[in-house]
């Protein structure tokens, strides 16, 4: 699986955002985060959902005992970018929880059951995230947030 995702990134990086655009009935961005101990861009791979708001991201880690990388980096620091083909955004973490998070879990177990299985797997909360898409002004370069 491993060796999977990685000829995936490499797909998708090699061509711009054009090769690998959906996994398991998903699309697919690339964040950028900042990592929470080095400061360096740590770039990775994830299928999301559409939301008005932005983006929908499930912190599954394939159902392991252990929250990903990129949610830890997210937690330490909420800022982020998105690149979805050649298009880049802005976004913000912002964790859903009650209602909130159960309807987008149940929107997303319904397009990759895998979801179901890999809570299953593990004791922990899946996480259930939106990356807020923030409007930033061409002029000053300043980002502003909807939520």
């Amino acid at each position: 699986m491993r060796v999977m995702w990685k000829l995936h990134r490499f797909w998708y990086r090699a061509s711009g955002g054009r090769v690998g655009t959906r996994v398991a009935g998903l699309p697919v961005l690339r964040l950028t985060t900042a990592g929470r101990t080095s400061g360096k861009p740590r770039s990775v791979l994830l299928t999301y959902l559409d939301d008005p708001r932005g983006f929908v991201v499930i912190a599954s880690n394939a159902g392991d005992q252990h929250d990903p990388a990129w949610w830890r980096n997210l937690q330490a620091d909420p800022h982020a970018s998105v690149r979805i083909g050649r298009k880049i955004y802005v976004v913000r973490l912002r964790q859903l929880e009650g209602d909130e998070r159960e309807q987008a879990w149940q929107r997303a177990v319904a397009v990759f059951d895998g979801y179901a299985k890999y809570a299953e797997s593990t004791q922990r909360t899946i996480p259930v995230a939106l990356l807020d898409k923030g409007d930033v002004d061409e002029f000053s370069g300043r980002v502003t947030w909807e939520s």
